[in-house]
């Protein structure tokens, strides 16, 4: 399955992801590009969706993990949304749902 990344600048100046597909070695590096690409500096807030996400491995944890390094740095927040349950339990396994904000279903 492949991979798509669509990064929008909200109204109130914060950056929501919306990111749909598998993230594997074979995907990460595409996922790492365009969040790369994102001006941390610029926004206080980054809010990644992955409600759309079937599988994530550890290529896909580690792109995220360097993401939220960068928002952080630069004086930032970042949240992870829609997580399936499977995806919320890989974060809870890791010790990132501790680190990272993860919100909850209501």
């Amino acid at each position: 399955m492949d991979l798509t990344v669509n990064i929008k600048t909200q109204q109130d100046n914060s950056i929501l992801g919306v990111i749909s597909g598998e993230i594997d070695a074979h995907t990460a590096p595409k996922l790492r590009e365009q969040l790369l690409a994102i001006d941390t500096k610029s926004t206080n807030k980054a809010v990644l969706d992955l409600a759309g996400v079937g599988y994530m491995d550890s290529t896909g944890i580690g792109v995220i993990v360097a993401f939220y390094k960068s928002v952080i740095a630069d004086g930032g927040e970042l949240t992870l949304i829609g997580l399936s349950p499977r995806l919320k339990r890989l974060f809870d396994i890791t010790g990132l749902s501790g680190i990272i904000h993860v919100e909850e279903e209501a």
